[in-house]
């Protein structure tokens, strides 16, 4: 089952269930998956893109939170964090900042970098051999951390 159709079998599911925040979530993803569909004039999505929505969906509900906390809306941030922690189970497991730096490690030997002027080769390799299974952002500050002590 591909991971666009277990988000519609859990959202049909969450309606049945009267869970108004998770169907609400669920739907949500259901239309931002849709829209890539329509911008890219597929049928289909796989699994792989299904995921960038969903780590973009995640971010901007993070970004959201911080926003909310700053203005003491702790009740829309309290939902904006259930709805994050919704949409995180269809993610695959991240890998760990342990295994990313075995795998920046591993990447830095393999291009020679030296210096900082190396980080896009560097970070373009990582995220080839890491996929989706790790976080951008902590990518890109260990990255710069291991450069840096070049």
């Amino acid at each position: 089952m591909s991971l666009e159709q277990k988000i519609n079998q859990d959202y049909i599911q969450a309606m049945k269930d009267k869970n108004q925040q998770k169907s609400g979530a669920l739907n949500y993803l259901r239309a931002m998956i849709k829209q890539v569909k329509v911008d890219k004039r597929l049928e289909a999505v796989d699994d792989n893109e299904v995921i960038a929505v969903i780590k973009k969906q995640i971010k901007q509900r993070q970004d959201s939170i911080e926003q909310f906390e700053k203005g003491n809306r702790q009740d829309l941030a309290d939902k904006e964090k259930l709805e994050v922690e919704i949409m995180k189970v269809y993610l695959p497991l991240e890998m760990s900042a342990d295994e990313i730096k075995a795998v920046i490690t591993a990447v830095v030997e393999e291009l020679k970098a030296s210096s900082m002027k190396d980080m896009g080769a560097v970070m373009k390799a990582v995220r080839e051999k890491a996929g989706s299974r790790a976080d951008g952002k902590l990518v890109s500050e260990l990255v710069k951390e291991r450069l840096g002590s070049l």
